[in-house]
């Protein structure tokens, strides 16, 4: 019986959990929260995609220490483990924006390669659902606030007004991020595997029979000329006339 289990993030944004499928840990799984799945891929469990990021890490977190008690080997990534989250979601209070784009930032900092970075940035940068357009909204709100409570603080309104602005402008400038982000360390690697197969190569042509044949004619190429009897080079033979 399988007995490792790998609770993680997909592209989709809902959590899977993948692993173990024998009946204590579906019971365990389905008890901290995940839902079940049995179909021709098998049996799985996942947490559905509308499920807010601070729930999906309270319940991953949960679903890891109860399997982790009954003996099962559990990978769990720091975005999705509330012990290696810092500071602590519950540390904000009522501020629970900030929480979440806490969260949002562990994601940034546990991304393992382009794919996983980009999705978690698209939860700041979404161009409808994401952080920076709902800042860019609240402040836009504010200032046409300012406005309708008090006509003599338009200073002050035109002041939220203009970092709406820039957070437009922060917007304007990371459009259409999202490929080059997938891409992230991909070129790097393709890269050093390029220079790899050069290298083998290389040195495969240095060892070939035609490499050998080239440095023995480059060899004979380069001696002088044999000297005659009187011990000087030979002269060229004058044309007759």
């Amino acid at each position: 019986m399988p007995t490792s289990i790998t609770i993680t993030s997909e592209f989709s944004g809902s959590v899977v959990a993948k692993g173990a499928t024998d009946d204590l840990s579906a019971q365990l799984l389905r008890h901290a929260g995940f839902k079940q799945i049995d179909d021709w891929h098998g049996r799985r469990h996942r947490l559905p995609t509308t499920t807010p990021l601070a729930e999906q890490v309270a319940i991953a977190t949960h679903a890891a220490e109860m399997l982790r008690a009954a003996r099962y080997d559990v990978t769990l990534p720091p975005s999705l483990d509330t012990a290696r989250m810092s500071p602590p979601v519950h540390a904000l209070g009522s501020y629970a924006a900030g929480a979440e784009l806490l969260g949002i930032t562990d994601q940034i900092r546990a991304a393992e390669d382009g794919a996983s970075l980009q999705r978690a940035v698209d939860h700041l940068l979404h161009s409808e659902h994401g952080a920076l357009e709902r800042l860019r909204e609240a402040l836009e709100a504010a200032g046409e606030q300012v406005n309708d409570l008090d006509d003599d603080a338009y200073a002050l309104a035109d002041r939220f007004g203009f970092a709406s602005e820039f957070v437009s402008s922060a917007q304007s400038e990371l459009v259409d991020s999202e490929a080059e982000l997938r891409r992230v360390g991909t070129a790097s690697t393709s890269y050093a595997a390029a220079r790899t197969v050069r290298d083998h190569r290389g040195a495969a042509l240095a060892t070939s029979p035609a490499a050998d044949q080239a440095k023995v004619s480059s060899a004979s190429s380069s001696q002088p000329a044999p000297l005659s009897t009187t011990g000087h080079p030979p002269r060229a033979s004058t044309p007759q006339r």
